[in-house]
């Protein structure tokens, strides 16, 4: 399945703020500003994912020295 390039481009009554991040530097084109907020969603959504993953973590109980013994249990666990 191939991927066309999409092209966002907003309403007039939008683009007001996206210029004058133009104007700032912010973004080159109009077609950056949609980009920087895919990635910048992505980014947080990641974050999120980390922030739950440390506190599953937390929340597992206590931890345990990481010693070659631990390793090899993790690793029989692991692969079944």
């Amino acid at each position: 399945m191939s991927r066309s390039p999409t092209s966002a481009v907003p309403p007039e009554s939008r683009r007001s703020p996206i210029d004058e991040r133009m104007r700032g530097g912010e973004h080159g084109n109009i077609s950056e500003y949609p980009r920087d907020r895919i990635r910048r969603d992505e980014q947080a959504q990641a974050a999120h994912r980390f922030s739950r993953l440390i506190a599953d973590g937390l929340q597992s109980g206590e931890g345990r020295l990481l010693t070659p013994e631990v390793t090899d249990e993790l690793r029989a666990r692991a692969l079944g």
